[in-house]
């Protein structure tokens, strides 16, 4: 933008309308200067001002006029069509355009990079800090609690972060355009991403202070975060108590507190006294009610972490011993669990039988006993995406490479556990830290099932192309990690770490332009990796004509069991006379419950 000085017939039509400068030299305004749309300002050091012009700015219910109203402003930048009213001090900001602040005590940066503060996730030692700053996505975040052991790396991460702060942009808070700020105590050090298309309101008795808000996002009512890193669409609400955290792309938080997690996208934590203390749980998951999911130093130091995976699903109350590892989709009924867990089968049940004193796993639930839930998880995720801007890959289908992988090594655990059998019921080791046994529950059928899935993933990705048998992949990739939301091959992901470390990936901008083109690669993985699991399934190298029609027409078969299920596991509450006992007739439960 072009600035001018003003001249002297502004600055004395300026003190006339109340304002202040310590040296009017340094505020520098744009043309079209509108001098009648700035009212009681004070101007401290280094101020610019964009285009004002005399015009109304509907902001919900409230009309506000463009300019700059009551207002303290010291060391920043303000984009084109601003309406800024009572302000009482903001300093170290940039503002884009059509941003408006509205009551806000406090907005202030220090706008030193080396001075910027780090946040600590998914443990209380401080052993997987980082760094962060506007435009970091979940996968960034992750890589750098995660991959600590690769000191090179570490090193690699913390400078591309320094030169990135230390740019003009980078050493101020920033507000992007069309931002909306109003009745908000605090903003210290904080950057807020917002454009017209994914615009960001802040509203509601505010505490913010070392972070970033992505794109779209909304924090209101009494929402309280400090150090912490928001992705796209992410809603903080209702009292929320936020440190140290990072929340991924389209989830809800509100209610609770949560400190020192890393959560990927699509999580929702939303009703009274659950916390969530020292957790990665990796998107697509659901905290309810009362949980008490944290560390409690079972050790003699803060250093117990929770790792979840996909589709993560604690009962209400649930509580946990730290650290504890859960594999994907993992559903846990209501209990206070005494010792510490890893639960290896994925979809399953998992329940703390007190009166047999004893912990129970049912592989392959879901399938079995809730398949609309499973259908509707797959396709509600990718639905509510409203992100235009999407700088995080995410991968919403709970049948995926990482899910088949987790199935297959299920399948192992469960044959070598009922081959142990010698009274039918089969027990499993490595589940729960002590002397109690573990029973699977339902173990042949749960080892059915999963072979059930993994056919209907690898055909659902294979038909894609048609009935044609493909060919045969001579390279494969069994092992997947999950960075942020989006799979990759670990092979890929090794590539990429090293060539951070050998200064070939050179900036932030490098890394994700290199996990843009792996997510490209994807799809043809994918496929990969699915023939690859029929293969295992067979018990071949390849598959011959014969093989692909058997699974050919066993996808057909599973297809209608599929919506069979969907069905008659949605057709439970229809007809259920607890589910309809509050409604006077069909007509009423219709209208309220939909179709």
């Amino acid at each position: 933008m072009t600035y001018r000085e003003l001249t002297a017939t502004e600055i004395a039509q300026l003190e006339q309308q109340g304002n202040y400068a310590d040296d009017w030299s340094k505020v520098k305004v744009t043309d079209p200067f509108s001098i009648a749309c700035l009212r009681n300002n004070n101007f401290e050091g280094a101020v610019c001002i964009g285009v004002v012009e005399s015009r109304k700015n509907s902001v919900g219910d409230l009309t506000l006029r463009e300019g700059i109203y009551n207002s303290t402003l010291s060391d920043s930048c303000i984009g084109d069509h601003p309406t800024v009213h009572n302000v009482g001090m903001m300093s170290g900001y940039t503002l884009g355009d059509n941003v408006v602040v509205f009551n806000v005590e406090e907005m202030t940066c220090c706008g030193e990079p080396r001075r910027a503060v780090w946040i600590e996730p998914m443990n209380e030692n401080g052993g997987r800090k980082i760094l962060p700053f506007s435009g970091m996505t979940i996968g960034d975040a992750y890589l750098w609690a995660r991959y600590r052991g690769r000191k090179r790396f570490m090193q690699k991460l913390e400078q591309f972060t320094y030169d990135l702060l230390g740019t003009a942009e980078g050493a101020y808070g920033h507000i992007g355009d069309g931002c909306i700020i109003k009745n908000t105590k605090t903003v210290h050090n904080v950057s807020v991403r917002s454009t017209a298309a994914d615009p960001t309101r802040i509203d509601g008795c505010i505490v913010l202070s070392d972070g970033v808000v992505g794109y779209g996002c909304t924090v209101e009512y009494g929402v309280i975060a400090v150090r912490f890193l928001l992705g796209e669409h992410v809603h903080l609400e209702y009292g929320l108590r936020l440190n140290d955290t990072v929340v991924g792309d389209n989830s809800t938080l509100a209610r609770c507190e949560v400190g020192n997690s890393i959560i990927f996208p699509a999580h929702e934590q939303h009703h009274n006294n659950s916390f969530l203390i020292a957790g990665l749980v990796m998107g697509q998951s659901n905290i309810a009610a009362g949980g008490t999911i944290g560390s409690n130093h079972n050790s003699r130091t803060a250093d117990n972490e929770l790792a979840a995976g996909r589709g993560f699903w604690p009962g209400l109350c649930c509580s946990f011993k730290h650290p504890s590892r859960f594999a994907s989709y993992c559903l846990i009924a209501k209990a206070d669990y005494p010792a510490e867990l890893d639960i290896q089968l994925p979809f399953a049940l998992v329940n703390n039988n007190a009166k047999e004193d004893r912990l129970e796993v049912m592989p392959a639930f879901w399938w079995m006993y809730n398949m609309y839930a499973l259908d509707r998880n797959s396709k509600k995720f990718a639905k509510r995406d409203k992100r235009t801007v999407k700088a995080q890959n995410i991968e919403f289908d709970n049948l995926a490479p990482d899910t088949a992988e987790e199935m297959l090594h299920g399948m192992d655990l469960l044959r070598g556990w009922m081959a142990a059998s010698t009274d039918g019921t089969v027990y499993a080791d490595g589940m729960e830290k002590g002397k109690r046994k573990t029973v699977v529950l339902k173990a042949a059928e749960g080892l059915k099932a999963y072979e059930e899935m993994l056919v209907y993933y690898a055909m659902k990705c294979l038909s894609a192309n048609g009935d044609k048998m493909p060919a045969a992949q001579a390279k494969v990739e069994t092992e997947w990690v999950n960075i942020g939301g989006q799979l990759v091959a670990r092979g890929d992901m090794e590539g990429l770490i090293t060539d951070v470390e050998n200064g070939e990936i050179k900036d932030w901008n490098g890394l994700n332009a290199r996990l843009n083109d792996l997510w490209r690669q994807y799809p043809a993985q994918r496929e990969a990796h699915a023939y690859h699991v029929l293969c295992r399934l067979a018990g071949a190298e390849e598959l011959d004509e014969q093989q692909w029609g058997g699974y050919r027409a066993r996808y057909e078969e599973i297809k209608e069991y599929v919506a069979r299920q969907i069905k008659a596991s949605r057709q439970k509450d229809e007809v259920s006379p607890y589910r309809r006992m509050t409604y006077w007739d069909d007509e009423e439960m219709a209208a309220v419950m939909g179709s």
